[in-house]
């Protein structure tokens, strides 16, 4: 409990640091995860260049900050004809509150439109702790997520709470995901975690073939012989990910392939906060040479 406190007064620091300086915040939360100032001026990795975006444009990019509100992205996804990816939206919701409960189907998804991670996945309407379901979505509406990490492209956003068709398996399992990483409309590689649900969740990084690319841990840790099925409609998500992503100098594009269908996720303009200490310094560099800013 007392590490709980301490995490919690840690991340109400930064943010309270954010509403007076997004700058030096990212500054001391970049020495605290490197150990090192990032070079904000002449950035050379991929951390350091979107930190640089977020910094300088993303807070103020129309575009950057539709895309990154899990409801309004629907309309750009529509707009760049990829609407038949839009998982079916149910309802829309002002708050926890307001939710007709009676009216969602057995199996349904909630989850904010603004941030990472304030998901609630219902596989069962009948089991499901109503009350407790609420006071967990008012706890995250309540949060000023962009202020944690200095993620300008979250602040101000007008918080909505959406409720979509559950996507996965019949026991509730959840479709695999997948994370193109696309620079300057053209998905480089994608990210797929495997063994999740088994509580060993392992990342490995692919090229447009499929062919596993060695260039994190995971990866470079698997078998030679290491070699997954290729997906049925794993050409079709790397088409819409180049599709989506035109225009922006880099984007996570996350999709799901469910059902041999390509189902969008989101949109991620700062994965990790743009601060992940667990990707391979030579990575980092290679990605950042593939980012002009």
């Amino acid at each position: 409990m007392e590490k709980k406190k301490i995490r919690r007064s840690t991340r109400d620091f930064y943010a309270a640091l954010s509403y007076l300086s997004p700058r030096l915040n990212t500054q001391l939360l970049y020495l605290r995860k490197f150990g090192r100032f990032p070079d904000l001026r002449h950035p050379q990795t991929l951390n350091e260049k979107l930190l640089k975006l977020k910094l300088e444009r993303y807070g103020k990019d129309p575009l950057v900050r539709q895309c990154a509100d899990k409801l309004r992205v629907r309309d750009f996804v529509a707009e760049r004809g990829c609407g038949e990816t839009l998982n079916r939206l149910l309802a829309v919701y002002g708050r926890p509150e307001d939710i007709d409960w009676d009216a969602l189907p057995e199996r349904f998804a909630l989850k904010w439109n603004f941030g990472c991670g304030y998901n609630l996945i219902c596989p069962g309407k009948a089991a499901l702790d109503r009350a407790g379901a609420v006071r967990q979505l008012k706890a995250w509406g309540k949060e000023p997520f962009w202020a944690y990490y200095s993620e300008l492209q979250y602040r101000h956003m007008d918080k909505k709470l959406l409720a979509e068709e559950f996507i996965g398996g019949e026991d509730g399992s959840l479709p695999e995901d997948y994370k193109f990483y696309c620079f300057d409309g053209r998905a480089f590689c994608v990210l797929l975690c495997q063994g999740r649900e088994k509580g060993w969740p392992r990342f490995y990084f692919f090229d447009r073939d499929f062919q596993l690319l060695r260039i994190n841990r995971d990866s470079q840790e698997a078998p030679a012989d290491f070699s997954p099925e290729k997906p049925a409609g794993l050409e079709e998500a790397f088409r819409i990910a180049d599709r989506l992503s035109a225009g922006f100098p880099f984007v996570r594009v996350d999709l799901y392939l469910h059902e041999g269908r390509v189902r969008f996720g989101e949109m991620t303009f700062t994965p990790s906060a743009a601060l992940d200490n667990r990707r391979l310094p030579e990575t980092d560099r290679m990605f950042g040479q593939m980012l002009s800013v």
